[in-house]
């Protein structure tokens, strides 16, 4: 019986108790019969809980754009790898081979060494969602480089802290971008960037959106030339299964974003593995992420994953509102999308619009859609089952971090029964365990506490770059001996598991611990409501209070909204108790998000409780203009 697909719920309990019992049998069986290996390995893995290291296929040597491409040539060489969806419609959409993929990343990888990039260098790519980002990282990853792929568009101070921070040698950009009716110009962000970042040797310059752009001699090359007289052949570097793949910043609570380390083998094994299962993945599929390859999901799920199981993947440059609120509908029947993962923010945006941008398009094609970047509420998640699913698509609320590489918590399609807003059951492998405030494990079920790992995967993130000690206090000394994954959940009669928001989202009002997913949830359901967030502000009395920031779905909501506030707030008592009632409530027409569409929590925490002098790294800011705008209308 398989190991690598999941075939049915008896399966997945048989293969999950494997998992847990022999893990080293597991993963061995999964990493043997499914990639091609230069060497196996010694010891499936070595795990030190106490000084945060983890190995795993210990001494074997791989490399990831083998098992990315190469190995697809003789058989799928001629199917799509990557579709191409220009930010404009009326833009020719690109479809690009296996035999090409392998022809342009092999180019790209040459260009990188005439270049004088090294195993071991670190290359910063700020690129849009072009197909060169794709084949930049790949030909990193190739060349055995480790790649830094920075979202494009933040700030060049933003830029430049991540550059120096892992002292990258070579930047790959562009003259510009494309966003909506927008042009962003990358190379001036970069220039500025560059000037604060002493280790940048060269800048390669894509050519996308033809603006003119400055060059200095030296240091500015056009990438275009260089590839046309690169030799369409490259022998991918062997490395060792350890050897770092890649770095990507996230934010912290405070201080300055974390580099995260993934390596090579274990990254590649997991992703594969949780593509493969989490989308039901099967040969003539068309699978499409939204998100940014700049982010982990566009990393694990647009690229590494999708290419590892010789998939078809789409590369989306444009934004879901342009040139109107139909363009993902309207893309998903274009291309005959059969899987569609997207965020909870992009949902609810899209859900404040008319149906009849959605009911437009069939969409029969779609077998499963999925959800990405926060947990998704209970109104989202029936819009999307009802309007993008059509109620007959498995919805897939995936639980995962940064942190963790790939997917940890989902249902598995045709396989899980999935209940709205619950990630449910863990993936095999995973061993989720909830934590109470004496570090005592809980058992049993309809409890709630601290979401830990209690025993490390594959895709497991193996330091913060130049930092371990960090690294060993973020994430391993609040429940020694475990991987503390910094949020709550509760599990619920079955075992499914419902993600509650981070630790510090849990507010404590006299003496009740109150997550702020369940309140927002219940505001959320208000027919005048779009989005909420919550946090706590101290109260003499209570301890803490409930602070509500709350957008309508309508600007200008004629209602009075003393009379909204009140609306809202009988909504929470009757659905969780008076305790769970707002003090405050300021409606916004926005709220500060990161670029992955989470919400900056901390920002609005600071506004609740009129601390307006420091507000800490908002370069992750998708909307830094909000917080000045949420600041000025405290109530």
């Amino acid at each position: 019986m398989s190991y690598f697909k999941i075939l049915n719920l008896e399966h997945y309990f048989k293969m999950y108790k494997k998992s847990v019992r022999e893990p080293r049998k597991f993963w061995d069986k999964i990493a043997d019969e499914n990639f091609t290996w230069y060497q196996k390995w010694e010891k499936v893995f070595e795990v030190n809980f106490q000084e945060a290291s983890f190995k795993w296929f210990v001494d074997a040597k791989v490399n990831i754009t083998k098992n990315c491409i190469d190995r697809h040539l003789a058989r799928r060489g001629d199917k799509t790898a990557i579709i191409f969806e220009p930010n404009n419609p009326h833009e020719k959409t690109l479809h690009i081979t296996y035999n090409e993929l392998y022809d342009k990343v092999a180019r790209m990888a040459n260009v990188l060494c005439e270049q004088g990039v090294q195993k071991g260098d670190r290359v910063c790519i700020y690129l849009p969602m072009i197909p060169e980002l794709a084949i930049a990282t790949l030909a990193c990853a190739r060349i055995g480089a480790v790649h830094s792929v920075v979202f494009a568009g933040f700030s060049a101070s933003a830029v430049a802290a991540r550059i120096n921070d892992c002292e990258c040698k070579v930047i790959i950009t562009s003259d510009g971008g494309f966003r909506g009716n927008k042009t962003i110009d990358l190379k001036e962000i970069i220039d500025e960037a560059v000037e604060k970042t002493p280790c940048v040797e060269k800048v390669l310059v894509v050519k996308r959106t033809n603006t003119e752009v400055t060059m200095k001699s030296g240091r500015d090359i056009w990438l275009q030339p260089l590839l046309d007289a690169a030799l369409p052949n490259n022998v991918a570097e062997i490395m060792d299964a350890e050897d770092s793949l890649f770095i990507l910043y996230t934010s912290g609570s405070t201080g300055k974003p974390k580099g995260m380390v993934h390596t090579t083998a274990g990254y590649m094994v997991y992703t594969a593995y949780t593509f493969k299962n989490v989308f039901a993945y099967e040969e003539n599929d068309i699978f499409w992420c939204t998100a940014d390859i700049g982010w982990i999901t566009g990393h694990s799920y647009i690229l590494y994953g999708p290419l590892l199981n010789g998939a078809t993947t789409v590369i989306f440059e444009g934004v879901p509102s342009y040139p109107d609120y139909s363009r993902f509908w309207e893309v998903i029947e274009k291309h005959k999308i059969t899987q569609f993962y997207t965020a909870p923010t992009a949902i609810r945006a899209l859900a404040k619009e008319s149906l009849d941008y959605v009911q437009r398009f069939p969409m029969k094609s779609l077998k499963v859609i999925g959800s990405v970047g926060e947990p998704i509420n209970e109104e989202a998640w029936h819009w999307y089952n009802d309007h993008v699913g059509g109620k007959r698509c498995p919805l897939v609320d995936t639980w995962w971090q940064t942190e963790t590489g790939g997917i940890m918590i989902s249902p598995i399609p045709f396989v899980t029964p999935t209940k709205p807003s619950y990630a449910s059951l863990p993936l095999p492998g995973i061993q989720p365990v909830l934590m109470d405030e004496l570090r005592n494990e809980i058992e049993g079920n309809q409890v709630t506490g601290s979401l830990c790992i209690k025993f490390p995967w594959p895709a497991i993130a193996r330091t913060i770059w130049g930092d371990h000690q960090r690294y060993k206090e973020t994430y391993f000394t609040a429940f020694p001996g475990k991987y503390f994954t910094g949020d709550g959940a509760l599990r619920d009669e079955v075992g499914y598991y419902r993600i509650t928001g981070r630790i510090d989202d849990v507010i404590i009002v006299s003496g009740h611990n109150l997550g702020t997913a369940p309140i927002e949830d219940s505001i959320n359901e208000h027919p005048a409501v779009a989005e909420s967030a919550i946090v706590g502000f101290p109260h003499e009395i209570k301890g803490n209070a409930l602070y509500g920031f709350v957008i309508l779905k309508e600007v200008g909501e004629t209602r009075n909204q003393d009379n909204l506030a009140k609306e809202i707030n009988q909504l929470i008592s009757d659905q969780i108790g008076p305790i769970a009632k707002l003090d405050k409530i300021q409606f916004v027409s926005n709220l500060p998000k990161t670029r992955s569409g989470k919400i900056m929590r901390r920002i609005l925490r600071k506004i609740a409780e009129g601390d307006f002098k420091n507000f800490g790294d908002t370069s992750t800011l998708l909307n830094p203009e909000i917080v000045a705008e949420i600041r000025d209308g405290k109530v």
